[in-house]
């Protein structure tokens, strides 16, 4: 596995302050974990980009900070997602020694028989796998191919995925990844056609007008009298 390493300083500015940091094109964050004490740390906003944007949940950053190096996990980035920048990263330090839990991102593949023969769509279940296992065998991403869903009603779960042998899955094994299912059909509304409506309300009122007519006024027998 290459060894990705960022470079990190430590950081005063704090709270509001870190605006400033943002204008000048840095990056503020902090480092906490195995060993350090909770450190607000800066970093060049580029060049984390360039390397933040390569990795996983599950990728291993050496944060070299001024000079030493720790292994740590990306646990949290805060983003400005209308401007398409970071704000903030969360470095968790870890021990290379000692096994960790970490969520796997899940990475559908292929093409589903049942989609092209059936006219299937595919719904996503799971996106990400929490597993556990020493830093070093942390995969960064499991691939699953949705070509062994053949017919109607197939599904893929979490007890049919392969992983490495030194990785335990946390996650429920009847966790659906994606299952194949039958289009929706179209409900088409029959219409009644207003002529038909007018002829079958019409003659109702030409009866309630007969009706009305052989209703004498008032007064009029006695008139004719």
């Amino acid at each position: 596995m290459e060894k990705v390493v960022l470079k990190a300083n430590k950081r005063s500015l704090t709270g509001k302050q870190v605006k400033t940091l943002r204008r000048a094109g840095q990056l503020p964050g902090v480092l906490y974990g195995h060993g350090v004490k909770p450190t607000p740390i800066v970093m060049d906003a580029h060049d984390a980009k360039l390397t933040l944007g390569r990795s996983t949940s599950s990728s291993l950053i050496t944060l070299n900070l001024e000079g030493k190096e720790y292994p740590t996990l990306v646990r949290e980035k805060q983003r400005d997602f209308i401007k398409n920048y970071l704000l903030h990263v969360d470095f968790q330090v870890i021990s290379m020694t000692e096994k960790i839990r970490a969520h796997i991102s899940i990475e559908l593949t292929g093409a589903s028989p049942a989609v092209n023969d059936f006219n299937a769509i595919i719904v996503t279940g799971l996106n990400e796998l929490e597993v556990e296992s020493l830093p070093n065998d942390l995969p960064e991403r499991i691939v699953v191919d949705i070509a062994s869903l053949v017919n109607i009603g197939e599904g893929i779960h979490v007890r049919d995925l392969t992983v490495p042998d030194k990785v335990k899955v946390l996650d429920d094994p009847d966790e659906m990844i994606a299952f194949a299912t039958a289009p929706k059909e179209e409900v088409i509304e029959e219409v009644v056609p207003e002529v038909a409506v007018e002829e079958m309300v019409e003659p109702e009122l030409i009866e309630k007008g007969k009706k009305e007519e052989e209703v004498p006024e008032e007064g009029a027998e006695e008139e004719k009298k």
